[in-house]
């Protein structure tokens, strides 16, 4: 990253990169999850990550993505559109040498309009003011990204809470400060579009 670039750290919490630190640049709409929001989430999926497939769509950080890789996911591909933050989760997946972090530049609907490759787990954290929370939600159903029994991990601010699609049904909800997390269950068996 050029010097012009401020530099924040996330670290990652648990599995073989425990306490390893993920760098990235500080841009508008880039806001990490915080780690005790993080540790919550990874221990309700911890039953669920050996061997997952996860998708990050707006990846920011990483620490998703890197984070499920960390704990154990076969798999996981990170799609970002801003240049700084591809730049900063490739250097980091260079630097853990994490051969199974595929890393996608481009806006998350068009990744969404791509042919469909279920994965057992997503997180979707869209920066809060896009907008993009809903659409993504309905793609992600609409075309069946999410295989039968798959996760799907949101963030939104507390006070809108995320209009689940059909066949989903939300598991696990907390919030932290001004923001809402919740963990909901593809629970229909319908075949993809």
């Amino acid at each position: 990253m050029g010097q012009d670039t401020k530099r924040s750290t996330v670290r990652i919490i648990g599995g073989q990169w425990r306490s390893r630190r993920l760098e990235f640049p500080e841009r508008d709409g880039l806001r990490p999850t915080p780690d005790r929001v993080r540790e919550t989430v990874f221990n309700w999926l911890a039953p669920r990550l050996a061997g997952a497939r996860c998708l990050d769509l707006f990846a920011g950080s990483g620490a998703f993505g890197f984070e499920a890789l960390s704990r154990g996911a076969a798999r996981a591909v990170l799609v970002e559109r801003d240049a700084k933050a591809l730049t900063a989760l490739h250097d980091n997946r260079q630097r853990l040498q994490a051969e199974t972090a595929e890393i996608v530049a481009g806006d998350a609907l068009e990744f969404l309009n791509r042919p469909v490759e279920p994965f057992d787990i997503v997180f979707l954290d869209p920066p809060y003011a896009s907008g993009l929370l809903a659409p993504c939600l309905a793609r992600l159903a609409e075309r069946g990204w999410v295989r039968p029994g798959g996760y799907i991990y949101l963030e939104a601010p507390e006070k809108q809470p995320p209009a689940l699609p059909a066949g989903w049904t939300l598991m696990r909800s907390k919030t932290a400060g001004q923001v809402g997390y919740h963990l909901a269950q593809r629970t229909t068996h319908e075949e993809a579009v």
